[in-house]
């Protein structure tokens, strides 16, 4: 049963993706930008419904008091392809540093262009990423959040963290509060495998860590504050979902927080 409900929600998520795309677009194109972002939005929301009413997966966000006014980082750790879109209805007017080949995908490209997304050659150096910098300080002056993951690509549930310093860098230029996000969205929506798992998670927002630190003690405290509510989250979702197969990484890792505290 399984097998075939993910068959069914992949079919029509892409198949909604696509079609909004296309049958939307006159209108996205022609409405201001901002005003414009509603429609992603509710792809976002209609794919939750999808998740719900095929998959049988339900989610609950905790924190969203803890999310400032105006511009600001957002942190999450990054799992599914669940995460890229999930948060979307919740902020105001979100921008994302993307990879510049992303930028070149007919229509997803286009929508992107519209948003002002910030395109970067990742093996930009110097010049190039001084100048992505500029363009991202610009769109934050305009009260923007940007979404950045910390760890820059998915990581499977529990796995060892590989935090990349950049996003210290950034906190330092940019001045802005960095709100840390966590969620296990990836024992749902694994990246490995096609199979969608019922269920129930939580996305939890932690408190704001305020501008003003140096770019090293922003960088361990936000890197120790995800890591310790994504333990604490990982067993609280393994306890409530004990259907759902874990991956080795989040097994192992749930064993050794609990070897810790018997200890």
């Amino acid at each position: 049963m399984i097998t075939l409900r993910s068959i069914l929600f992949n079919t029509l998520f892409y198949a909604n993706l696509i079609l909004r795309m296309i049958f939307l677009s006159p209108i996205y194109f022609l409405l201001p930008r901002k005003k414009a972002y509603f429609i992603p939005k509710n792809w976002a929301r209609s794919c939750h419904w999808l998740m719900e009413k095929i998959v049988g997966t339900t989610f609950e966000i905790e924190g969203l008091e803890n999310i400032p006014k105006g511009g600001y980082i957002l942190a999450p750790k990054h799992q599914s392809f669940w995460d890229t879109y999930a948060l979307l209805p919740w902020l105001d007017d979100p921008v994302y540093i993307l990879k510049r080949e992303l930028m070149w995908i007919p229509l997803f490209g286009w929508y992107a262009m519209k948003q002002r997304m910030i395109p970067v050659n990742r093996g930009a150096r110097g010049r190039i990423m001084a100048a992505v910098m500029e363009r991202t300080k610009q769109e934050m002056l305009s009260g923007r959040q940007l979404i950045i993951y910390p760890e820059g690509t998915r990581r499977p549930p529990g796995a060892v963290p590989h935090y990349k310093y950049g996003i210290a860098r950034i906190y330092r230029d940019l001045q802005v509060p960095v709100v840390p996000v966590v969620m296990h969205p990836g024992l749902f929506w694994p990246r490995t495998t096609t199979k969608r798992y019922p269920g129930h998670f939580k996305v939890r927002i932690l408190q704001a860590i305020q501008p003003g630190l140096d770019p090293d003690t922003f960088f361990e405290t936000l890197t120790g504050q995800l890591e310790s509510a994504s333990d604490a989250l990982l067993i609280e979702t393994a306890r409530d979902n004990p259907h759902v197969p874990l991956p080795q990484t989040a097994r192992k890792r749930i064993a050794e927080l609990k070897g810790a505290s018997s200890s």
